[in-house]
């Protein structure tokens, strides 16, 4: 693969974002760095993160707000995100080394 001298950095970000202290359980930080697996309530948020992040709207957040509360879901949300660039990040660096 590519060279990329930030991989390390970028993986100890993700590592602590999921793992670190919080709010929300770590295996839902994971599952939504992954893209997957998470409960049935997050799934359609989760997912436009990871597949269409522009059509996020108030309302998919306000939606499962009231049982997840805003510390909690803002760590998940932070997960779903760095989670979903780097899958973007590696699909680049897979494609130039293809090209």
């Amino acid at each position: 693969m590519t060279d990329d001298p930030h991989s390390a950095l970028r993986e100890q970000v993700l590592q602590t974002v999921i793992q670190g202290e919080g709010e929300s359980d770590p295996s839902i930080r994971r599952a939504a760095a992954e893209g997957r697996g998470v409960p049935a309530d997050l799934e359609a948020l989760v997912d436009k993160i990871h597949n269409r992040a522009y059509t996020v709207r108030d309302e998919d957040v306000a939606r499962i707000q009231a049982k997840y509360g805003d510390d909690a879901l803002f760590e998940i949300i932070v997960s779903a995100a760095l989670g979903a660039s780097r899958n973007r990040l590696l699909a680049g660096l897979h494609a130039l080394d293809e090209a």
